[in-house]
């Protein structure tokens, strides 16, 4: 087995845990397995929370959404995934809120709405009821609509010079985001406080490898699946929010611009600014039509490493 430039094996490389975010930026729901699926994991970044602008609104401008927690009906995860049961709800609950229910099967079908934004790009969406308008302007106490994906008309491009030809959500530029735990062990070590895996956000949280391997695997395969590190991730202000608690602080950006700033990977002129943390993913099998298979991650799934990268070759 090759090893990565920070000695990282893969050979007892594994799942821990799966996490999908149906809002862009509320919080997370944790997964046994999880589909694969054209834009990333079923149900991941489906919604976004827009302005009257139709501009993507998040936690960096509004921390009080990180403690907006989401649920599904355990149906529409099950194995055996397929029609939505028509009283299907995706369940919001916030702090001093009553529960607000979406339907995932609409009753009548909704607005069409041109110009949703995030980050650079922008295209179609749908948006949900007044009941969501009302429930969300209520709680950020400013304008805000709840946007659903436009599956039929919407194709978001991940960007052609790292990932050509995939497709992804409401994420910010890619299907899939992946972190170790050795890696979050190792900037934990140097943190005054150690911080929780939720401060990042991953959707494929593994461990059995050294700290930072997975910024230099090219090519491996999860289970049966092939996936690409595409880019590693800049972090951003998020990460420095208390998911429990919508409190701001300083680390870990502070702290990861010691030592995982670009220019401690990379040559690259384009990694220079920020701070890295976690590798941005495609899967080859969302490409593939599915005629009702659907492939499948689960915990514990085994990686193997086929081709190793450095980070500058990966970016490049």
């Amino acid at each position: 087995m090759e090893q990565s430039k920070g000695g990282g094996s893969a050979e007892e490389a594994r799942v821990k845990a799966l996490f999908i975010y149906p809002v862009k930026s509320c919080a997370g729901i944790s997964v046994s397995h999880a589909f694969i699926a054209s834009r990333g994991f079923q149900w991941d970044r489906q919604w976004v929370l827009v302005n009257e602008r139709g501009r993507f609104i998040t936690q960096r401008p509004e921390p009080k959404i990180a403690l907006v927690k989401v649920s599904l009906p355990p149906e529409v995860l099950h194995d055996s995934w397929g029609p939505l049961p028509k009283n299907a709800c995706l369940c919001f609950n916030a702090p001093g809120m009553q529960q607000l229910n979406v339907p995932l099967v609409p009753s009548a079908p909704l607005k069409k709405i041109d110009q949703v934004t995030v980050w650079d790009w922008s295209g179609p969406g749908l948006l949900e009821g007044p009941d969501a308008t009302r429930w969300f302007t209520e709680y950020l106490g400013k304008p805000a609509r709840l946007v659903r994906l436009d599956n039929g008309n919407m194709n978001r491009a991940t960007d052609p010079k790292y990932a050509a030809g995939f497709l992804t959500a409401f994420s910010d530029h890619f299907p899939f985001l992946m972190i170790s735990q050795a890696s979050l062990d190792a900037l934990n070590e140097r943190l005054p406080i150690p911080l929780p895996i939720n401060r990042f956000r991953p959707n494929i949280f593994i461990e059995g490898c050294e700290p930072w391997a997975e910024d230099t695997w090219d090519t491996f395969t999860i289970g049966k699946y092939t996936f690409h590190g595409v880019k590693l991730c800049p972090r951003c202000k998020i990460t420095t929010i208390d998911q429990s608690t919508a409190e701001v602080g300083e680390d870990p950006l502070v702290t990861l611009r010691t030592f995982r700033a670009g220019q401690h990977l990379s040559s690259l002129h384009d990694m220079r600014n920020g701070a890295f943390f976690g590798q941005n993913l495609t899967c080859d099998e969302s490409l593939l039509p599915h005629n009702g298979t659907h492939p499948i991650l689960r915990v514990g799934d085994a990686i193997h490493v086929e081709k190793i990268a450095t980070v500058t070759e990966i970016m490049s």
